[in-house]
C-alpha cells in the first residue's frame, strides 16, 4: 500500500516528471545513471529531482514510516478483526512494542523506515554529483533544494534509529554509524548551509517545492528536540519519565532552545505564513491553498498519484472502492478531547454514513455502522469497534483510492507550538501562554485560554495532541516528555494492548538483515 508523492511544476507539472524519476524504486541508482551521462537540460535535471522528492511519500499516512510514528503510541492501534489485520501479528507487535530484530514489526516496518529514507539519501546523492557539471539556471538553488531533502531523510533515521551512516557520495560501500550527536551535527550543518540559496517563497505554479521555511522548521524541530537527538538511546541519557529538555543542549549559535525560538520566530515573522482561517482548511482535498503549509507530501487525485489515508480507517462500507477497516484511535486519546473543541470533529464516532453520499451506512451484516468509543480486545475487534481519525476527508473528485489531500510534515499550528515549547522549557512560562493561545483562539467557539501550564509540561503535551492528533507527531512528543515506552492502554479498556516495554525502545532496533548486510553496523543497545 505505497503511493508516489508529486510535485506541481508549470501547466505540465512534475507529476508526470515524478513518475518517471521512481518507476522502480528498487533500482540502485547508479545501475540507470551516471554522474557523465544525465541532466543535461531543465527537463531531465527537474526529473531527476522529483525522483528525490518521491522517496517523501514514504512519510505520509499509508507509507509505512507514518505507520510506526502512530501505531507505536496512544493514538493509534490496528486490531485483528475476526480475518482482518493480523497480517502474522505484526501490527500487534508494532503496537504493543514486543518487537525485536528479527519479529514481525521489524520484517514489515522496521526495514521501510531504513531503507526508504536510505533510498532518498542515495537519490539524492546521485542528483546532487550529476548536477555539478550541469549549465542549468539557478543551479545553487536546485542544490540546495537536494541538500535540503537529503538532510531530512538522515533526520528521520536519526530520529528512528539514532546513529548511522553518513554518506554523501554516489560510492557503494560499507560504512559503520555515526554517532546520533555527529548525524544531528551533519544535518544542521546542511540545513544551515543549504538554506542559503532556498528560496523565500515559491510561486504557485511551484507549490510544494522546499523554500527557507522548510529548512527552518526541520531546524527548528531538530532544537525542540535535541535533549533527545544528540544522545544514543536510554543508555546514553535519554530519561524514559521525565522531560527531556532542549534548555542547555549546545548547538550552532548557542542554546537549543533558544537556537528553536529564534527558527520558529524566522517562519513566523517572514509574512509568508498565517493561520488558516478554519483548522479543517489545513486537510481537505483543496489543501494545497492551506497558508500554514511548510513542508508537504504532494498528491493529487490521479492513478498512483493520490493519498489513500482513507482505506485504513474507513469501514468496508463507507467509500468505493471499499476501504479496508483497520486503523482506530484508542479510547483515551479520543476522551482527552474537550468536547467543545471543534478539533474533536476529527474522529469518526457513533453511527455512521458513507462519506461522500452522506447515506446511512450498515455493517456487513446489514446493521446499523456505528464507532464504539472503546476496543475491548486488541486480538478481536468487532468491525465498530474504535473511533477513526478522519482528519483528511475523501476527496469528491478521487479515482479509485487516490485522493487529492496534500500532507504536511510542517505546518505552522506546529511551529507555534514549537515555539511555547521551547519558551516554557527555557523558563518563560508566560510567552509560552500567549503561543498556545493564539492556536485556541482559531477555534469556532474560541476555547477558553489556558491560564498555566504546569511543571510537567503536561498542558504543552496536550495541546500538541489536540493540535497535531494524526499528523505523525506523537511519538517523539511522548518520547521528549519521557512517556513513550511506559505508556499503557489501561486507561482505554482495552485487553492485550501494550503494557510496559524496555526504554531502548526509544530507538528501534536495526532490523538483523541490514546488519547482515553491512557487518559494520552495530545493533542499538537493548535489542
Amino acid at each position: 500500500m505505497i503511493r508516489l508523492s508529486k510535485l506541481s511544476i508549470g501547466a505540465a507539472g512534475l507529476v508526470a516528471l515524478l513518475a518517471l524519476g521512481c518507476t522502480n524504486l528498487d533500482e540502485t541508482p547508479p545501475s540507470l545513471i551516471t554522474p557523465g551521462n544525465f541532466f543535461r537540460t531543465d527537463q531531465e535535471v527537474l526529473a531527476g529531482l522529483a525522483g528525490v522528492y518521491a522517496q517523501l511519500r514514504a512519510f505520509a499516512p499509508e507509507g509505512g514510516i507514518y505507520d510506526v510514528s502512530e501505531i507505536t503510541t496512544d493514538e493509534d492501534v490496528v486490531p485483528t478483526r475476526g480475518q482482518d489485520w493480523y497480517d502474522n501479528g505484526q501490527w500487534i507487535d508494532l503496537h504493543n512494542m514486543t518487537w525485536t530484530p528479527t519479529s514481525a514489526a521489524t520484517a514489515n516496518f522496521f526495514n521501510g523506515v531504513w531503507n526508504n529514507p536510505y533510498q532518498g539519501v542515495a537519490n539524492a546523492n546521485l542528483f546532487i554529483a550529476s548536477i555539478q557539471n550541469s549549465t542549468v539556471p539557478n543551479k545553487a538553488a536546485i542544490v540546495a533544494e537536494a541538500r535540503t531533502l537529503r538532510a531530512y531523510f538522515y533526520y528521520v533515521l536519526m530520529d528512528y534509529f539514532g546513529g548511522v551512516p553518513i554518506d554523501t557520495t554516489t560510492n557503494v560501500v560499507l560504512t559503520p554509524r555515526n554517532t546520533r550527536r555527529e548525524v544531528f551535527d551533519f544535518i544542521e550543518k546542511e540545513l544551515i548551509a543549504a538554506r542559503a540559496d532556498l528560496p523565500a517563497t515559491r510561486p504557485q505554479s511551484e507549490n510544494g517545492r522546499i523554500t527557507q521555511g522548510a529548512a527552518d522548521a526541520i531546524l527548528a524541530n531538530m532544537y525542540l528536540n535535541a535533549g533527545v537527538f544528540t544522545k544514543d538511546g536510554a543508555a546514553g541519557g535519554i530519561s524514559g519519565t521525565s522531560y527531556n529538555s532542549c534548555a542547555g543542549v549546545a548547538v550552532t549559535g548557542g542554546d537549543a532552545c533558544a537556537q528553536a525560538i529564534a527558527k520558529a520566530n524566522a517562519i513566523l515573522t517572514s509574512g509568508n505564513y498565517r493561520l488558516a482561517d478554519s483548522f479543517p482548511q489545513n486537510f481537505r482535498a483543496d489543501n494545497n491553498t492551506s497558508p500554514e503549509n511548510i513542508f508537504v507530501v504532494k498528491f493529487i487525485a490521479a492513478d498512483g498519484l493520490g493519498m489513500d489515508y482513507v482505506m485504513s480507517i474507513l469501514h468496508y462500507n463507507q467509500f468505493n472502492p471499499s476501504p479496508w477497516n483497520g486503523f482506530a484511535a484508542l479510547a483515551q486519546t479520543y476522551a482527552a478531547f474537550d468536547p467543545a473543541d471543534k478539533r474533536r470533529k476529527v474522529f469518526l464516532i457513533g453511527p455512521q454514513v458513507n462519506v461522500l453520499t452522506g447515506a446511512p451506512a450498515n455493517d456487513r451484516a446489514g446493521n446499523p455502522l456505528v464507532f464504539t468509543e472503546s476496543i475491548p480486545d486488541i486480538h478481536s475487534a468487532t468491525e465498530g469497534q474504535g473511533p477513526r481519525i478522519y482528519k483528511w476527508p475523501a476527496d469528491p473528485a478521487h479515482i479509485a483510492q487516490n485522493n487529492g489531500n496534500d500532507f504536511a510534515l510542517f505546518r505552522l499550528g506546529e511551529i507555534i507550538l514549537i515555539k511555547a515549547e521551547a519558551e516554557w522549557a527555557s523558563g518563560n512560562t508566560p510567552a509560552a501562554l500567549v503561543d498556545i493561545n493564539t492556536l485556541r483562539a482559531r477555534t469556532d467557539p474560541v476555547l477558553t485560554p489556558l491560564a498555566a501550564i504546569d511543571a510537567q509540561g503536561q498542558a504543552i503535551l496536550n495541546e500538541r495532541l489536540f493540535e497535531l492528533v494524526g499528523e505523525s507527531k506523537r511519538r517523539q512528543d511522548l518520547i521528549r516528555f519521557g512517556g513513550y515506552t511506559g505508556r499503557d492502554d489501561s486507561a482505554s479498556g482495552i485487553a492485550g494492548g501494550k503494557a510496559s516495554a524496555s526504554a531502548d525502545h526509544v530507538l528501534m532496533p536495526i532490523p538483523q538483515s541490514q546488519i547482515d548486510a553491512n557487518p559494520k553496523l552495530t545493533q542499538n543497545p537493548g535489542y
